[in-house]
C-alpha cells in the first residue's frame, strides 16, 4: 500500500477497466519552417534542400510505429486523432491521406471521430486546406497568435496580417466541422488597446472555437535566455479580464484554462487529456498514457526525429512507465480541475482505480479556505481557486 496526501493510504477501490476509458490517438511531426524564439515544443526547422526526403522517411516511420501499437489496443475504438507540431501542414494532403489510410487499417475509429490538425497561416499551407478535408481532417486549429504585423514581429512569425486573415477566411469557409483560431496576448510592447484589437479582429470572424494564451517565457526557448520586455503583472491581469468579458459577451464559453467555445464545439481530443482518459503517441518525443488491468503507463518515444525513424521498425521502441499511485491521484486533479466546470466525481474511480474518499480531508480544508467544491457530483475549483489554479493544485501533489 502506498501513502501520500499527507499519509493517507491509498488503495485500489476497483480494478481498472481500460476498454471503459476513452482513447485519442496523438501524432507528433516534428518540423517547421522556422524555430519560433517563444516555443518550447519538439520542433525542428527544416531545411528545403532536405524537405522532401526527411519528410518521406518520416511518414514511413509513422506508419511502422501506428502498425507496431495496433496489437496492444486491438479491441478499443478510437475515438479522436491530433496532428500537433511543429507544422503538421508542411506535410502533403497526400501524405496525411496516408496516415489516416494507415491508421483505419489497424484501429477501428468512432463514426464521428474528432480529426484535427494544426495548421500554421502561409499560402502554401492555405492552399492545401481543401486536400487535407478530403484527406479525411474534420477540425483545424490555426496558429494565428496576433492580427498585429508589430506583434508578429516580435514574436519571429513568418506570417503577418494578411496572412493570418487570408488564412482564417479560408479555413473558415473550406468545410471543416470546426476551427480553432490560437491567440496570444501580454505580447511584448502589448497595450490593452491593441490585445482587444486583436480579440476583436478575431471575434468578427466567428470561429467555432477560440485558444487564448497569455505569453510565457518557458525554459530552454530564445525569450528565457533573452527576456524581451513583457506588460507588467497588473497590466496582464487587466487584459485578461478584459479579453474574457468580450468573449463572454460575443457568445463563447470558457470550458479550459485557455479554451473556449461556441456550444457544441469544445475540443474532444483535448477534453479525452483533461478527464483523464487515454492515447497513444506516435512520433518523435510523442507522450501516450494507457490504462491496463495491472495499471496506468506513461509511454514516450525517441525525442530527436531522427532518432525516431531509426527505431520506428523495432520491436521496443517506447519508453514505459507504470504511473505510481500517488502521482495518479495528482495527475487526475491536475487535468480535471484545468476545466471551469470541473470533472464528475464518478470518473476518479473509474479513471484511477483509487477510493475518492481518501481525498474527504484534504477537500475539506480546501473548502475552508474557499477554494474546492463538490457540487452536483462534480469536483470542482471555486472562481477564487480557478483564479489562483497553480497554488490550488499544489495542496493535491503527494509527499
Amino acid at each position: 500500500m502506498a501513502h501520500g496526501w499527507k499519509g493517507t493510504p491509498v488503495t485500489l477501490s476497483a480494478k481498472l477497466d481500460p476498454a471503459s476509458i476513452p482513447l485519442g490517438l496523438y501524432l507528433h511531426l516534428p518540423w517547421c519552417r522556422r524555430k519560433c524564439p517563444y516555443c518550447d515544443f519538439n520542433s525542428h526547422p527544416l531545411k528545403d534542400d532536405q524537405s522532401t526526403t526527411l519528410k518521406e522517411q518520416y511518414l514511413l516511420a509513422l506508419k511502422e510505429s501506428v502498425s507496431k501499437i495496433t496489437h496492444t489496443q486491438t479491441s478499443r475504438r478510437v475515438q479522436s486523432i491530433y496532428f500537433g507540431g511543429g507544422t503538421p501542414s508542411l506535410f502533403s494532403p497526400d501524405q496525411i491521406d496516408q496516415i489516416l489510410s494507415t491508421i483505419n487499417h489497424c484501429f477501428t475509429l468512432d463514426q464521428d471521430a474528432e480529426i484535427t490538425m494544426e495548421v500554421n497561416p502561409g499560402a502554401s499551407e492555405t492552399a492545401k486546406l481543401e486536400g487535407f478535408l478530403a484527406a479525411g481532417i474534420n477540425r483545424l486549429s490555426l496558429g494565428v497568435q496576433s492580427f498585429s504585423d508589430p506583434m508578429l514581429n516580435s514574436l519571429g512569425r513568418i506570417h503577418g496580417r494578411k496572412e493570418a486573415l487570408t488564412a482564417s477566411d479560408a479555413a473558415l469557409s473550406t468545410g471543416f466541422n470546426s476551427v480553432n483560431l490560437d491567440l496570444m496576448f501580454a505580447l511584448p510592447g502589448q497595450t490593452l488597446d491593441e490585445a482587444k484589437s486583436d480579440l476583436d479582429t478575431l471575434l468578427n470572424l466567428e470561429p467555432e472555437h477560440i485558444s487564448l494564451y497569455q505569453l510565457t517565457l518557458e525554459p530552454n526557448t530564445l525569450f528565457h535566455a533573452h527576456p524581451p520586455k513583457l506588460p507588467q503583472q497588473d497590466h496582464v491581469w487587466a487584459m485578461q479580464e478584459s479579453l474574457f468579458e468580450l468573449l463572454q459577451e460575443a457568445g463563447y464559453q470558457q470550458y479550459e484554462v485557455s479554451a473556449w467555445s461556441k456550444p457544441g464545439n469544445r475540443c474532444r481530443h483535448n477534453l479525452n487529456y483533461w478527464e483523464f482518459g487515454d492515447y497513444l503517441g506516435v512520433g518523435a518525443g510523442a507522450h501516450g498514457k494507457l490504462t491496463r488491468t495491472d495499471g496506468i503507463w506513461r509511454t514516450l518515444q525517441p525525442r530527436h526525429p531522427n532518432e525516431f525513424m531509426k527505431h520506428a521498425s523495432d520491436a521496443e521502441t517506447e519508453n514505459a512507465s507504470l504511473v505510481s499511485d500517488d502521482e495518479t491521484g495528482f495527475e487526475f486533479f491536475l487535468n480535471g480541475l484545468r476545466l471551469r466546470e470541473g470533472v464528475a466525481a464518478d470518473l476518479f474511480p473509474e479513471r484511477t482505480g483509487l477510493q475518492l474518499d481518501l481525498f474527504t480531508p484534504l477537500f475539506e480544508k480546501l473548502e475552508r479556505l474557499g477554494l474546492f467544491v463538490v457540487e452536483n457530483n462534480r469536483l470542482k475549483t471555486t472562481p477564487q481557486g480557478y483564479r489562483f489554479l497553480n497554488d490550488t493544485l499544489e495542496f493535491f501533489l503527494p509527499e
